[in-house]
């Protein structure tokens, strides 16, 4: 454990000198004071450190007292799991808030000091550096319940080189918005949109069947995903295995490719502002997006609005892109045992369940997501539905080279009519290229 923790020690020291390059939120981590709140707990007749494998006989250590790193925005579902916790173990919780988009990079500054929190939670696709630079503990107590509990693509966002170290809590993708009053039904397959659109558009009055950003990867995966491409093999592991240019990807693009006819407009021209206006005002019949968009968009539409699985591709089922945000136990907590207690505990169906009532989320366990308080809500179970056809993004280093070369190669396609083929055969190679260490 000593040579772990010295290993894990030296490379937090080395990524800390180049952690600026891994996110934009590094300022804004080292800048930040955490807001606390403690439970109110008293810890009494501790039990005794016990290190077993298993989750059943676990037991936090005596004395134990935890430290919990959580988003403002979700701050209300963690104070109270926490509280119940405190009440099944008898170990006192404090609630610091810390945006999840900044705490790998809080971790790695403050976790080999004993400054930072015990349990962590963060979007996925920070996992490969967080897990690289030694800062986390694996999920192998609870592991084969993680697992047994939970949707693959959740438990493929929580692994990292093989190693489970996540405990799943929430799920996010986006699905497909339309509007009732002018698409008496949400179409199942993009044929059924052509079709729709044919009837709908008008150019010259900006109406539009569907929109979406036509230049950007993120939603454009099902055209990529859903017909057999990829970005890297092995589960998005493989650096070397690029799949954005296979055979796969090529034929998906050709309902990409179609779906011009509908939507004549440049990629350039396509903001998230444009087509929130348009869609609120009853101009686009249709829009492909992702959750955040849910509360404004009921407010503009009402019982007008409804939210669908993207239609299908091919005949498939769309794959979309999905965040996993879960909880992470810190490799230098004083306490392992309650860390391990608390994540598992504040994962459960219960937990789940809970933070969706709290905040609207997502869940990731399979029995919530069959349970009525997901499936009676007509938004958040489409939503739902979606998730159980998503990959989640990969979370390696490398996956920061992919976006720019993808992003270029989509509008050539959209707007200039390049051969799909060739544009993505370019972009691999300028990934590859990057992948490789070249500055271009």
């Amino acid at each position: 454990m000593k040579m772990k923790k010295v290993m894990a020690l030296v490379a937090t020291l080395t990524m800390a000198f180049s952690i600026t390059a891994c996110g934009s939120s590094g300022s804004k981590a080292e800048e930040q004071t955490p807001s606390t709140t403690t439970t109110e707990t008293a810890a009494t007749d501790g039990q005794s450190d016990n290190t077993a494998a298993s989750g059943d006989s676990l037991q936090p250590e005596e004395g134990a007292s935890l430290v919990v790193w959580e988003s403002k925005e979700e701050r209300s579902f963690t104070d109270e799991i926490a509280k119940q916790f405190t009440e099944k173990y008898n170990v006192p919780v404090k609630i610091e808030e810390v945006a999840a988009t900044d705490q790998v990079t809080k971790l790695s500054q403050d976790g080999p000091s004993g400054l930072a929190a015990d349990i962590v939670m963060f979007p996925h696709d920070n996992l490969g550096r967080a897990a690289a630079a030694g800062l986390l503990l694996a999920n192998d107590a609870f592991k084969d319940e993680t697992v047994k509990n939970n949707t693959e693509a959740s438990i493929q966002g929580v692994t990292y080189d093989g190693v489970l170290y996540g405990y799943p809590r929430a799920a996010e993708t986006y699905a497909l918005y339309y509007n009732k009053s002018l698409v008496k039904e949400a179409p199942k397959t993009f044929d059924d949109v052509i079709a729709f659109g044919k009837t709908f558009t008008d150019k010259a009055k900006k109406k539009y069947g569907i929109m979406w950003e036509t230049g950007n990867m993120y939603f454009n995966y099902p055209f990529i995903a859903t017909t057999g491409g990829y970005i890297f093999g092995k589960d998005g592991t493989d650096k070397d295995d690029i799949g954005l240019n296979s055979e796969g990807a090529v034929e998906g693009l050709k309902t990409y490719v179609q779906l011009k006819e509908i939507l004549p407009v440049k990629s350039g021209d396509i903001s998230p502002d444009i087509k929130r206006s348009l869609f609120n005002a009853g101009d686009v019949a249709m829009d492909i997006n992702g959750p955040w968009e849910l509360a404004g968009y009921k407010q503009a539409l009402g019982d007008n609005l409804g939210v669908a699985p993207i239609p299908t591709i091919g005949g498939k089922a769309a794959i979309s892109f999905s965040g996993i945000k879960a909880w992470y136990v810190n490799s230098f907590t004083q306490y392992p045992n309650a860390a391990q207690l608390f994540a598992n505990f504040a994962s459960s169906k219960d937990a789940q369940l809970l933070l969706n009532t709290k905040v609207g989320s997502i869940p990731t366990n399979k029995e919530a997501l069959e349970s009525d308080q997901i499936k009676n809500d007509p938004y958040i179970s489409a939503f739902a539905e979606q998730t159980k056809n998503s990959q989640p993004m990969p979370s390696i280093p490398e996956m920061g080279n992919v976006w720019s070369p993808v992003n270029a190669a989509l509008p050539e396609i959209w707007d200039n009519n390049a051969d799909p083929k060739a544009a993505m055969d370019k972009a691999a190679q300028q990934i590859k290229d990057l992948n490789n260490g070249a500055t271009k």
